[in-house]
């Protein structure tokens, strides 16, 4: 395992105001209790509400917090006693804040970085190239950082968090504010990063799109505690997530009509939607073709974000 917690804590003190002249003291935990195993190559997802504890398990990872209690290992090093040796093996973008030079050209920053790291010349040339090649970076490479467009700046993070060749990549809302292209650049680079398998990636996002286009295994977090891990499908059926056939109809939907293994969910005119019931949408298509004549079909997929919100919301009850 490349990184490993065991009830790993991190508690905040917070003031209150009780009274005209008086403030009290309270203890809010932000991660209470998250044991997570994490193997090397692997693309997790760890994902939840505003103030569920995302970005404060990352930095208790990264070295930037220290645990209040339990134990957390990356690299097989403890982040905060050791955090200059987990530098060199670990790759951090955070979407709100930069490793770039501000006023010096992209190249230049990237220049600056090898000799930070110590990376070797050769091993330097051969990252940058292929960085520059999967994000395409050469248009704007010797343009200033303070320049760059939002979609830019970030693809520039991506290669700078990448070029010593960490072992470990933490992404904290990497296509924050990013355009429909910027985000698809991204995420396909981050798709060959993961299929390459030699860097593993650990992804917070609120953009459900990423976690379902990217990762295998979603963690999530509510109220520092994890509420679910596992994959995606495994998602879906704990909470009964449920495929939609929607059709188009040459004649008017008959009265009665009913199909083995579906629901009929509403009838609009001539479409239908209909929502599969432990059955496959092969064989609902299949019975509906013999009922009722079709001019066009789709098959929908249960929607992420449904699932997600019902998750959080059994959370909090």
């Amino acid at each position: 395992m490349i990184i490993q917690t065991s009830a790993l804590r991190k508690d905040f003190t917070v003031w209150k105001k009780a009274g005209r002249f008086r403030r009290e003291r309270t203890t809010v935990s932000a991660v209470d209790g998250v044991t997570l195993s994490v193997d090397e190559g692997e693309m997790l997802g760890y994902i939840g509400p505003n103030g569920a504890g995302k970005s404060t398990t990352l930095k208790m990872m990264t070295g930037v917090l220290s645990p209040s209690g339990g134990n957390v290992s990356v690299c097989g090093l403890t982040p905060v006693p050791q955090r200059v040796r987990l530098a060199r093996q670990i790759g951090v973008v955070f979407g709100q804040r930069s490793q770039l030079w501000w006023d010096l050209p992209l190249t230049e920053s990237f220049s600056l970085l090898r000799h930070v790291y110590g990376v070797p010349p050769a091993d330097h040339a051969a990252r940058l190239r292929y960085c520059r090649a999967l994000l395409d970076l050469d248009s704007f490479m010797d343009t200033p950082v303070r320049q760059l467009s939002l979609g830019q700046r970030m693809r520039g993070e991506l290669t700078a968090a990448l070029l010593h060749g960490p072992k470990v990549l933490f992404l904290d809302e990497p296509t924050i504010g990013l355009d429909v292209l910027s985000k698809q650049a991204v995420r396909a680079f981050l798709s060959e990063v993961a299929d390459r398998g030699d860097t593993t990636v650990v992804l917070t996002t609120h953009d459900l799109a990423d976690i379902e286009k990217l990762c295998k295994r979603l963690v999530v977090i509510d109220h520092g505690r994890v509420v679910h891990d596992g994959t995606l499908e495994e998602l879906h059926a704990a909470y009964r997530s449920k495929r939609r056939i929607v059709a188009d109809l040459d004649a008017p939907w008959p009265d009665g009509l009913t199909l083995p293994g579906a629901v009929v969910e509403s009838v609009a005119g001539q479409r239908v939607t209909l929502t599969l019931e432990g059955t496959t949408a092969g064989e609902v298509v299949a019975r509906l073709a013999q009922a009722v004549p079709l001019r066009d079909l789709s098959v929908l997929e249960p929607e992420i974000e449904d699932v997600v919100a019902r998750l959080y919301a059994q959370a909090r009850e």
